[in-house]
């Protein structure tokens, strides 16, 4: 592992522990050049990942990536960071457990947006402008109105 201070490859994991719910290892790194200490964490992962962009590019899956978007849609609310992070996991073990190593980002956004209608409303409603892509005031109400199950049956239903 590479120090993040001096770039050194000459590192040692000093200590190894599980996190609550087990799903990746903490390690706690020095590095044997410089003597900064920092912490890496290791997950299983599946399969590699590709995402097929609306554009038709494709990039590899970027699981930082997607946690910084909830992030953002879940920002100033009351959400414990341990959820968060157990709900982009249940995010990407979906997406791996899919059989197919290609993926859309269409069927990572309603994912996410399934996801974040279970954990927090405004949460939800956030993303989906982005997600969707919201252009006037109507928009938000039908988001709003799908949270309510005001909109024809077409939302799913909630868990």
């Amino acid at each position: 592992m590479r120090c993040p201070n001096c770039g050194s490859l000459d590192t040692q994991v000093k200590d190894s522990r599980p996190t609550e719910d087990s799903a990746v290892i903490r390690r706690r790194r020095v590095c044997l050049a410089c003597n900064f200490r920092f912490t890496t964490f290791e997950r299983v992962q599946l399969r590699e990942l590709t995402v097929i962009k609306r554009n038709g590019r494709r990039v590899p899956f970027d699981r930082d990536k997607l946690l910084r978007s909830v992030q953002v849609a879940l920002r100033k609310r009351s959400v414990d960071p341990e959820r968060i992070e157990k709900m982009v996991s249940k995010i990407v073990r979906e997406l791996e457990s899919q059989g197919e190593s290609e993926v859309s980002s269409e069927t990572i956004g309603e994912l996410v947006m399934e996801h974040l209608r279970e954990l927090d409303d405004v949460a939800y409603v956030r993303f989906a402008s982005v997600y969707r892509n919201f252009r006037e005031a109507k928009d938000f109400r039908t988001a709003v109105d799908e949270l309510s199950g005001e909109d024809g049956g077409k939302a799913a239903p909630r868990k």
